[in-house]
């Protein structure tokens, strides 16, 4: 699930006393009904409303703030494909736990609804607290969000994002800049994966090259890694 690649710009990030919506109050006003019908047909679903210009500007000058991530991965080095992204350190930037926790339990709700109709045991707890719990017990203690960074000529091969045993089907990417305004190319991209026609599919993901300009994006994991 994706945000829209037209930036909303009728809410605020930061929040004063008697501002604009909290985001828990911004996802709990999403069409969860369009996102559980659009996510069973297609396996991804396009939200809009998490963040507007100013929201996504600041989360985009935290990139140089090295204290606030625990690694810094340059694709190339790792055949990952060109560009670069930072893992947040705990604590992750309020707005950033924020939404992480608000949209865990509606989308825990699609998960374990899934995995009921295909026979798996495995369910995962309403709170997203109890979830990492989960995942901090098997050694799963790093943090998973991720601020991704693109430049003309930079591009993100094809992946799933797996860090250990427990790992939550879902993610959140967020895109932080306006597509031919702030940058050119750069399309989001998903495959289906299914070996065989009897088999389960799995989708990955990852970004065509960018043409030109600056392309940001917040990537939401909900399992940590080891």
């Amino acid at each position: 699930m994706k945000d829209s690649l037209k930036r909303q710009r009728n809410e605020a990030l930061v929040i004063p006393d008697g501002g604009s919506p909290r985001v828990e109050q911004r996802v709990a006003a999403a069409d969860w009904n369009a996102f559980n019908a659009a996510l069973d047909a297609d396996g991804f679903a396009t939200m809009t409303g998490l963040l507007d210009a100013e929201g996504c500007g600041a989360i985009v000058r935290l990139y140089p703030e090295d204290h606030r991530f625990r690694s810094h991965i340059h694709m190339a080095r790792h055949g990952f494909g060109r560009g670069e992204y930072k893992y947040f350190a705990y604590p992750l930037p309020d707005a950033i736990a924020a939404l992480r926790t608000a949209l865990y339990t509606p989308l825990a709700s699609i998960a374990n609804r899934w995995n009921e109709a295909l026979g798996e045991q495995a369910r995962f707890p309403v709170r997203h607290a109890d979830f990492l719990m989960r995942c901090h017990d098997a050694g799963q203690t790093r943090p998973t969000p991720l601020l991704l960074k693109y430049e003309a000529g930079d591009y993100n091969c094809l992946h799933q994002d797996l860090y250990g045993e427990h790992v939550f089907p879902l993610q959140v990417a967020i895109l932080l800049c306006e597509p031919d305004e702030d940058f050119t190319g750069g399309e989001f991209v998903l495959t289906e994966q299914r070996p065989r026609m009897q088999s389960r599919a799995y989708l990955r993901h990852g970004v065509s090259a960018v043409r030109s300009g600056n392309r940001y994006t917040l990537g939401i994991i909900f399992h940590d890694a080891k």
